[in-house]
């Protein structure tokens, strides 16, 4: 790994770093928290139990969370085909579905 960043430094290669979209990430689970705790957002617990269940046959993956749109971005896979739910993070309602 040592010689790889050398030899790219050497050709005046840039190796993007990762801490960057590390740290944007856990930005955004902390305002979301912020934004919870305020009582401005539904719980994702909450928006969790409730849409979960309804993506049957589909193998939960995870969520996102975007401050700027205040909406949760849940991540789905089934038949292999990768699914997005978007959720509206302040009432839980549905803004859409990847379908």
């Amino acid at each position: 790994m040592k010689s790889l960043i050398a030899s790219c430094l050497a050709l005046g290669l840039s190796i993007p770093a990762a801490a960057p979209l590390a740290a944007q990430a856990r930005s955004e689970q902390g305002e979301a928290r912020k934004e919870m705790r305020a009582g401005n957002l539904v719980s994702l617990r909450d928006i969790e139990a409730r849409i979960v269940p309804t993506m049957r046959g589909a193998e939960y993956l995870g969520p996102a969370y975007d401050s700027t749109a205040m909406a949760y971005r849940l991540k789905f896979i089934r038949d292999g085909r990768v699914l997005f739910v978007d959720v509206d993070a302040r009432t839980g309602r549905v803004l859409g579905r990847s379908d």
